[in-house]
């Protein structure tokens, strides 16, 4: 693979497994140093022996993405580590089911986590890490939203707040950083199959898979974490340079599907 990354840093929360450890696996492939950062610690720290495995350059940071205090504190080692910053990917995020719901029904405190988790995390790296990006040179940041922040979506209303208001942010970062050289777009994907999809749905014995693919799904398939985090390493790469505020829906078709029922067998 040609070196898209070379020279480059990169950050990525979430990313001991999943999309996030996909797309730090590819953008050490694609030459940059990349910081894992997760609460799992021993995933994530098999994720970093991964990519040294393969030659590449990376390093595991336990941080709890919510708290301001664990984001500074890890800013603060990147930047002794690497002296700089290029690429943050603000992948990590939650979804909680049988606790999220309807806004009537969703207690406080779980309220409060998905927020922390997927919405908080994106403000505390964006400021604490842009000063870095900036004093880097300029960069990249890329933002995780979901089908959930384009279509309304019911009993999943912290879920699909965080995920909205992650639409808005990246438009209006986008629009105050593009001038200072820092680009900033979103991914927002649906129907991935990763362990995060597989607590929500596929694990759930009411949940009919074969509908869900044939009615809503055009592709007839879910997605992998390798195609999101490729759509991650175009827009982390100078390859998408006049790319900023773009929001890319990732999810086979399914937020523009209609009724597939309709449709006859050819």
């Amino acid at each position: 693979m040609t070196a898209r990354l070379e020279n480059k840093v990169a950050l990525i929360t979430g990313a001991a497994q999943g999309i996030g450890k996909a797309a730090a696996l590819l953008f050490a492939r694609a030459g940059a140093s990349v910081f894992v950062l997760d609460i799992q610690d021993d995933a994530g720290t098999a994720a970093v022996a991964e990519i040294k495995g393969a030659g590449g350059t990376a390093f595991y940071l336990h941080c709890d993405v919510s708290d301001e205090t664990g984001v500074s504190d890890a800013i603060a080692e990147i930047e002794r580590t690497s002296g700089a910053l290029h690429v943050l990917y603000n992948n990590a995020s939650v979804y909680l089911r049988d606790a999220d719901g309807r806004i009537t029904d969703i207690e406080y405190e779980v309220w409060e986590r998905v927020i922390g988790i997927n919405l908080r995390s994106v403000y505390l790296f964006c400021r604490h890490g842009i000063p870095l990006i900036l004093k880097s040179g300029g960069g990249a940041i890329i933002n995780t939203a979901s089908s959930a922040g384009i279509v309304g979506i019911p009993n999943c209303d912290a879920y699909t707040a965080s995920k909205g208001a992650t639409v808005a942010l990246t438009r209006s970062m986008a629009a105050e950083f593009g001038p200072q050289g820092i680009r900033v777009n979103c991914i927002a994907p649906a129907g991935i199959r990763t362990p995060m999809m597989s607590a929500s749905n596929l694990d759930d014995d009411s949940y009919d898979e074969e509908s869900c693919l044939n009615l809503r799904q055009p592709l007839r398939r879910y997605g992998t974490p390798d195609e999101i985090a490729r759509t991650a390493l175009f827009l982390a790469s100078s390859e998408s340079s006049f790319i900023n505020g773009a929001i890319i829906v990732a999810d086979g078709g399914i937020t523009i599907n209609g009724d597939l029922s309709k449709i006859r067998k050819q």
